[in-house]
């Protein structure tokens, strides 16, 4: 996952949104250390469930978002949300069905990450 992150990072110019959905484990945080790793970012990065968003410098700015622990839309955008999806960085988002109808369609990048039986992933990505 990873490395997946990497290639896709290494596609980023700015202003994109990723947005991660698959379930726990499934390996959204991983894939966001890829996209770190590629834009220089060398800092741990850890899943921000609790403190929600953990903001980067690197190449491009990354926002890293974990809406799990969100119950809406309309608390997303309490939080100041909103803003942080029109960035010139790059932004990453788990959980990103909490705010679908947020998310700029032209500038998302959907990446959805399945668990098989054997514990191996299948990832679609898709950019509009």
């Amino acid at each position: 996952m990873e490395g997946l992150g990497r290639r896709i990072g290494l596609s980023l110019k700015g202003g994109e949104i990723v947005a991660l959905t698959g379930p726990l484990g499934a390996g959204k945080t991983v894939f966001t250390r890829g996209v770190a790793r590629s834009l220089g970012i060398e800092e741990a990065i850890v899943s921000p469930t609790f403190t929600i968003v953990q903001e980067y410098d690197g190449s491009l700015k990354m926002t890293h978002i974990d809406l799990y622990r969100i119950a809406s839309d309309e608390e997303f955008e309490e939080m100041g949300g909103e803003d942080m999806l029109y960035t010139d960085g790059v932004c990453l988002i788990e959980w990103p069905g909490i705010i679908g109808n947020m998310l700029p369609k032209e500038r998302t990048i959907s990446v959805l990450i399945e668990v098989n039986e054997d514990l191996s992933r299948t990832v679609r990505i898709e950019r509009k």
